[in-house]
């Protein structure tokens, strides 16, 4: 409780006391009964009333997040040109009164919920789109009035500035610069862009009602149900299309798979083929090379080969008989001749 309000209780206990000891008094009078110091408590009471209910009519209490618009009747203009600021305040009683304006944000609502904005109804706003699309757009106007242009606002609008300021040169401003871009746009690439639109010609013609914006929100945009309709449609066929895609991408990945195992095994058949081919050269090489160094031993040993082919020869044959005029499968060496008869027996025993 201000102190403007303690005195208007005061001045109001006071009327009610002075009221008291008047009927008091009037009551005394009418049984003929005399009231000690009456009149001095009547007077008393009255002169206390009176002086109270002039200095409580006169003292105006400002709150922090408010400033007041004086009315004079005494100011050939009707009003001081200055609002009172925050404070105790004091204006000439009965002769001049306080219009109280708050300088706090406010937040006017605009939206197809009823429950979300000032009016109990759908309150979007109705647009068209410059490719002649029709668009419904949710959007809350955050705003304050300019502390230092109360009286003007107080002259000019009153309290109707929500009604007739903040919501039809929103809803104004949002028509216009909406049909400047096509459906797709306000919905994707320049809803940032529309909404920074906006709030700059928003601010500037609060401006010029001597309001301040706070910030302007685009809160949703919604289209018709045909509209809807069509770019679900539009939606799900693009997914189809996407869908379509990838299985063409998998497909081309599992083709360019065995395309890369055939090549892989291509290349290592090739690599097995070039491998077994040197493998062949080097045998072939080696066994040149072998008979080469067999070559080379026989010409320097002649009888080599006669006792390879003897050592060849079964092991368990130890006795073997040649007739005396038969040829040698083989040459042998020259050796001094025998001097046995001339059939040769050799024995042995054969397992």
């Amino acid at each position: 409780m201000n102190i403007a309000s303690l005195l208007q209780g005061l001045a109001s206990l006071a009327w009610l006391l002075a009221i008291g000891a008047l009927g008091f008094a009037v009551f005394n009078a009418a049984r003929g009964r005399r009231f000690a110091g009456g009149a001095a408590l009547l007077v008393g009471a009255m002169v206390a009333a009176v002086v109270l209910t002039i200095v409580a009519a006169g003292l105006v209490f400002i709150e922090p997040d408010e400033r007041g618009v004086v009315i004079s009747a005494l100011d050939p203009k009707g009003y001081r040109d200055q609002a009172l600021t925050p404070g105790l305040r004091w204006v000439i009683p009965f002769a001049e009164r306080v219009q109280k304006y708050t300088i706090s944000r406010q937040t006017y609502t605009m939206s197809a919920t009823a429950a979300e904005g000032q009016v109990e109804a759908d309150d979007s706003i109705r647009a068209r789109t410059k490719d002649g699309q029709e668009v419904f757009v949710d959007a809350s106007v955050i705003y304050a009035i300019d502390p230092d242009k109360v009286v003007a606002l107080h002259i000019t609008w009153q309290s109707r500035y929500q009604d007739e300021v903040i919501r039809p040169l929103s809803r104004g401003i949002i028509r216009d610069i909406a049909s400047q871009y096509g459906v797709e746009e306000i919905v994707s690439t320049e809803r940032v862009a529309m909404e920074q639109l906006i709030t700059e010609e928003l601010a500037r013609k609060l401006a010029d009602n001597d309001l301040e914006l706070g910030d302007f929100v685009l809160r949703d945009i919604h289209f018709s149900d045909e509209y809807a309709a069509a770019v679900e449609q539009k939606q799900i066929a693009e997914q189809q299309a996407q869908q379509a895609a990838l299985v063409v991408e998998q497909k081309k990945q599992e083709a360019e798979q065995a395309r890369q195992v055939a090549q892989g095994q291509a290349d290592a058949a090739v690599i097995a083929a070039r491998g077994a081919a040197q493998a062949r050269v080097i045998q072939a090489e080696a066994e040149a090379e072998a008979l080469r160094l067999i070559n080379e031993s026989l010409k320097n040993n002649p009888d080599l080969l006669t006792y390879r082919y003897i050592e060849k020869l079964s092991p368990n044959v130890q006795v073997m008989y040649l007739p005396s005029n038969s040829p040698y499968l083989i040459p042998l060496p020259t050796a001094p001749a025998p001097t046995v008869a001339s059939t040769t027996v050799v024995t042995s025993t054969t397992p």
